[in-house]
């Protein structure tokens, strides 16, 4: 049978290791043709293989995303690939450390270097990927966010500032392109177990993050499965949503501190 992504073509950005190489891992086994992206050639070129050695259709083209005219050239090396443009997740982060301090901490440079990531270069992809959807009839935009966007989190003004924005974007884009059939929506992850972060978690601190929440931690591989929802036909009426996938703990505030 077919797969929910059937003949789409996605760019998943910042998909050379971690939470986007398993986004463009689940995109491609479920039927796209996936673009890997991000600035280290080589992993980039390993995730590009082992999608394309399970038999389904990835590329790698590098790309420095805080350049406007990468992003450009991006986009128009994936149309030249693969025919068209019609899924754009955009999951390339950068937090500085934790999210760069207090306000009072954070020097100006670290919130231009945030925001150019976070904000900017997923509004320059978008800038230069939905001509290309128009171009195609359809087109679905998956940002990825995260939960301090809404919750206060010590020391991450700058990062929760960034997603707090990349949230506002999704509603502008929704509202703007909706009615041409492009849909517009975030995932919102909150506490994602990491394979080299957490690699050394002891059973207490484990503990304590599970009963932050009301189901279980979440994996990687449960954030790409709502991108997957979000960007395929089984969602063809929803945008401008922002989609927490964080096992209930934004739902309860006791459960969410510490």
């Amino acid at each position: 049978m077919p797969g929910r992504l059937h003949g789409e073509v996605a760019i998943v950005t910042g998909s050379t290791s971690g939470l986007g190489r398993e986004i463009a891992r689940l995109f491609a086994a479920e039927g796209a043709a996936v673009t890997v992206t991000g600035r280290d050639a080589g992993r980039g070129e390993t995730v590009a293989t082992s999608i394309r050695d399970s038999g389904d259709e990835a590329a790698f083209f590098a790309a420095d995303l805080t350049d406007e005219q990468q992003c450009g050239a991006l986009v128009e090396s994936v149309v030249d690939r693969f025919g068209s443009l019609t899924v754009l997740v955009n999951n390339a982060v950068r937090s500085d450390g934790g999210g760069g301090g207090t306000v009072v901490d954070v020097q100006a440079e670290t919130w231009e270097a945030v925001l150019r990531v976070n904000v900017v270069a997923a509004a320059s992809l978008c800038r230069f990927a939905i001509p290309r959807m128009l171009d195609a009839g359809h087109g679905s935009i998956v940002n990825v966010s995260s939960r301090a966007a809404e919750l206060g989190t010590p020391g991450q003004s700058a990062y929760s500032a960034s997603k707090g924005a990349l949230n506002a974007l999704t509603r502008s884009i929704a509202m703007d392109f909706g009615r041409r059939g492009i849909r517009c929506n975030t995932v919102q992850p909150g506490y994602v177990l990491h394979e080299r972060r957490d690699a050394g978690l002891t059973e207490e601190r484990r503990q304590q993050l599970e009963e932050m929440h009301l189901t279980r931690l979440a994996t990687a591989t449960d954030v790409a499965r709502a991108c997957v929802f979000l960007a395929g036909p089984d969602a063809e009426v929803i945008t401008g949503i922002t989609l927490p996938v964080d096992g209930g703990s934004t739902a309860v505030r006791g459960r969410s501190l510490g």
